[in-house]
Parts: C-alpha cells; sequence; structure tokens
C-alpha cells in the first residue's frame, strides 16, 4: 500500500471521524428519546456544559456552545422554565448572574448519560479487543484536542 500524503491522511481520519460522528450523533438522539418531551439536543449540550465545567456566567456557556450570548440567553430561559438549571445573582449588580445545573437537571443528565453509556458499550464488545486500546488513545487525543473535559473530571456537587 502506498504512503498517504498528509492531506489525504487527514481526509481519510476525517472521513472515519465523521462515519463514527454519525453513531455517536444517533447514540444521543436515542438516548434523549426517552426524555424528548423535556429538552433539545443544543438544551442538552448546554447541561452537559454545565455538568462538565461547573457553574458559568451565560456569556461563558455562549463561548462555550459556540452560539452568540442572545441565543444561549433563550437557551437558558428555557431550562429555567424546565427547572433544570438555575440563575443566581452574585452580586448587588443584577446584570452578574451565574448558571448552574439543578438537581433534577442533574438527574437528567445522568440518567442520559447512563442510557448512553449502555448503548456505548454494546457497540464497544463488538469491536476487537486489540483495537479497543486503540479507540481509547484516538478518543481520548480526539477529546482533548476539542478542549472537552473528560466525565472523570467533572465537577460534582462536593467539590464545589
Amino acid at each position: 500500500m502506498a504512503t498517504r500524503t498528509w492531506p489525504e491522511a487527514v481526509e481519510t481520519l476525517t472521513n472515519s471521524i465523521l462515519t463514527a460522528s454519525r453513531v455517536l450523533v444517533a447514540v444521543a438522539a436515542r438516548s434523549l428519546a426517552e426524555h424528548d418531551s423535556e429538552v433539545s439536543l443544543a438544551q442538552y449540550r448546554a447541561l452537559v456544559v454545565l455538568g462538565s465545567r461547573g457553574p458559568q456566567r451565560p456569556v461563558d456557556l455562549a463561548e462555550a456552545l459556540g452560539v452568540e450570548s442572545s441565543t444561549a440567553t433563550r437557551l437558558c430561559d428555557r431550562l429555567v422554565t424546565k427547572r433544570l438549571i438555575t440563575r443566581r445573582r452574585l452580586s448587588g449588580d443584577r446584570r452578574e448572574v451565574t448558571l448552574d445545573l439543578s438537581g433534577r437537571g442533574r438527574a437528567l443528565l445522568d440518567a442520559v448519560t447512563d442510557r448512553r453509556r449502555q448503548e456505548i458499550r454494546q457497540i464497544i464488545s463488538a469491536v476487537s479487543p486489540d483495537a479497543r486500546e486503540d479507540l481509547v488513545r484516538a478518543f481520548g487525543a480526539f477529546a482533548d484536542a476539542a478542549g472537552e473535559i473528560p466525565e472523570e473530571k467533572w465537577p460534582r456537587s462536593w467539590d464545589l
């Protein structure tokens, strides 16, 4: 087999990750389907950011989600209405607010994550044992490059 050029290798890897991402999006969608009246995928992502990074200012949440502040504010308004997140004033300045998961939001995040974990375990069981360590390294490197915080490092209420 001929050695690939750097652009060819990048394109091959990109296509592989796109294929894997379709699988993972399908897993995420199925895990949310049990709660489909509860949250959208965008709202769920906001819950994940709050769960993984702890309380956030709205502007920081918007940046983490890659959306405009006004979009994040509307999204958070819906999550507050659903009692999945809380807003807290940090000082006498009414504009200074922090967002955090509520107990109900944490429970939903945990339930959806557990459902996803079960389905991912089933998929991984079909992967040869020799390839599993390569997957751990590859997905770890990919998550690190994207700035994603590993779940085992997420803050828990007793850490905050």
